[in-house]
């Protein structure tokens, strides 16, 4: 939600979670081991605390979650005492969904560490959901002066105090939100929500118009528009909804509540009750978060809010999001498939499960999927170009490229956003060795989106590759590293394609520079070994060239770089190739 942006950004969030919760690895890991030749038992048992601490450190750093969540609670079982652990495998255990064992090591937490508010704020949601209030208010009634804690408190005793019949301590609670830099519309917003809920229309209105801004998120636009058709105001929801719509080209979001104006038909409130209004607060607050890159502590705020509240469409959506992100496909999977309940939600929640689909190996199974959509809905085109993404994924790329046709033409006149069909037309087409038609798809890209960088950077590389329009392919290229100045696979164009104008100092630096941006990627190494031979540096060429055979995958590149590392690199010998593309 753009309303936290600004707070955000003035550094309420030093970190992610995991690193503000954790303390050195020296703290959290076992102390050394007793230089006791005869304690067996005891070496062997600290032993396996530690590997099982050091085991669930690799598996939370890859993001495999619950390994690190079964691995840490090991540990922890061995040294219950260790603080530092515990916070960790509170946190593993609440990102993972495990609301029973998490719990269980909040009180735990909360016992020797009063006022964790991650680990109070799990407690307070189980209070509510069995209708504990003063527990849940007591929770929070230290007050909060630090971090996100002080913007989330006062939101969630506000509606503690409207579950007490209390509207006059809910105003007060969420007074100190009014005036927060950066929070306003987050007071407005739930201010809109509590006097609509407490049957006050005027007031509700007034917080409500406050809350709903240009540029206003979903969220705010349906509780709006629905309070809107339920007060008599139905011109004015559809002017809400179109204006969304208008400023989100092709989405089909709100198009179930533009079909109920149609049918005349009154919503309900989409907070009914206090423990669902926490439960918004606190989806608002991850939903800001994730759009910050804050994806750790936004995983386990939504946590808590489909805790409290399993319908909540928006927060299971968020939550695959943030999943898909970590790799954790199965994971993201299931919370679309909850998200897709949501019948607002459920054409996005389709198309982003068909992605998933074809991550875990289940290409078929998205195929079938899209197709069915793309028969369901023959005006749109999102669900044939996901289809075309999924064939070029799986190396089908006639398909794909039969797909993007399809896709192509249902538009009609292209738009700008467009250029994203013939980009991805043209890599399937360029993989085909059909270069004159991926070359005006790349053109016809570039019209529509002149600053793209990805459009500049395979254009720009394919030309100096096949040693055509060699000064402006490289200054496409050089514009699009100022476009995305840390992209490290655009970067290692440019000194490649240097490379390949034979500038090779010049190929080195920008070589270097790409390989510090992502050190692991075997193309990005074989290039700087290359340059780096090219300038006499032969015994760090040979260097990168065995590391980059420590991540080759295919075949052929680790053919290449074996026989470069037999018997180095012969005059004018390059590792020609496509532009690397993730």
């Amino acid at each position: 939600m753009d309303f936290l942006f600004d707070a955000l950004k003035r550094g309420l969030l030093a970190g992610t979670i995991l690193a503000a919760a954790a303390v050195a690895p020296e703290a959290a890991t076992p102390g050394p081991l007793a230089p006791d030749p005869l304690a067996d038992e005891a070496i062997i048992e600290a032993a396996t605390v530690t590997g099982s601490y050091l085991a669930g450190r690799h598996a939370q750093q890859v993001d495999d979650w619950p390994a690190a969540a079964d691995f840490m609670g090991r540990a922890l079982a061995s040294d219950p005492d260790n603080l530092a652990l515990l916070r960790r495998t509170y946190l593993l255990q609440l990102g993972d969904a495990r609301y029973d064992d998490a719990a269980a090591l909040a009180r735990r937490l909360v016992a020797v560490e009063p006022g964790n508010h991650l680990a109070e704020t799990l407690l307070l949601a189980d209070d509510i959901i069995a209708g504990r209030l003063d527990e849940a208010r007591a929770r929070y009634a230290g007050g909060a002066d630090e971090g996100l804690s002080r913007y989330v408190e006062p939101i969630v005793l506000a509606w503690i105090a409207v579950a007490r019949d209390d509207i006059a301590d809910a105003w007060t609670a969420l007074e100190p939100l009014a005036n927060a830099q950066g929070f306003a519309v987050l007071h407005h917003f739930h201010a809109g929500l509590i006097a609509d809920h407490a049957g006050d229309a005027v007031t509700a209105e007034e917080w409500y118009r406050k809350a709903v801004t240009a540029g206003a998120p979903l969220r705010i636009v349906q509780a709006v528009g629905g309070f809107f058709e339920r007060t008599g105001k139905a011109d004015e929801a559809r002017a809400l909804y179109q204006r969304f719509r208008d400023d989100n080209p092709g989405t089909l979001l709100l198009q179930p509540e533009l079909d109920r104006l149609a049918r005349g038909e009154k919503p309900i409130a989409i907070v009914e009750a206090p423990r669902q209004g926490i439960a918004e607060a606190l989806f608002d607050i991850a939903s800001a978060l994730q759009q910050e890159g804050a994806g750790e502590l936004a995983l386990m705020y939504g946590r808590v809010a489909v805790h409290l509240r399993d319908d909540h469409g928006l927060a299971h959506m968020m939550l695959g999001d943030i999943l898909a992100q970590r790799s954790r496909f199965q994971p993201a999977l299931d919370e679309y498939a909850a998200a897709g309940r949501d019948g607002a939600l459920a054409w996005t929640a389709r198309l982003r499960s068909a992605g998933m689909l074809e991550k875990l190996g289940r290409a078929d199974e998205a195929v079938t999927l899209l197709d069915a959509m793309a028969a369901e809905q023959p005006d749109r085109i999102d669900a044939l170009v996901e289809l075309g993404d999924v064939h070029r994924g799986a190396e089908r790329h006639g398909q794909a490229i039969a797909a993007y046709d399809a896709a192509l033409a249902r538009i009609g006149p292209p738009q700008p956003r467009h250029w994203l069909i013939h980009y991805t037309r043209a890599l399937s087409l360029d993989h085909l060795k059909r270069w004159d038609e991926a070359e005006r798809d790349l053109q016809r890209a570039l019209e529509l989106a002149p600053e793209q960088p990805l459009v500049l950077n395979y254009l720009g590389y394919s030309w100096i590759d096949r040693g055509i329009n060699l000064e402006r392919g490289k200054a496409m290229i050089q514009r699009a590293v100022e476009l995305r100045p840390t992209d490290g696979y655009i970067i290692d164009s440019l000194g490649w394609a240097l490379y390949r104008m034979e500038d090779y100092p010049g190929a080195v630096t920008h070589l270097e520079r790409a390989v510090e941006l992502k050190p692991l990627d075997p193309t990005i190494n074989d290039h700087l070994g290359d340059a780096y031979w090219r300038v006499g540096r032969e015994v760090e060429a040979r260097f990168q060239w065995r590391r980059a055979l420590l991540h080759a995958e295919a075949d052929d590149l680790a053919a290449t770089i074996r026989a470069k590392l037999e018997t180095g690199l012969p005059r004018h010998q390059t590792a020609a190739g496509l532009p690397t593309v993730k």
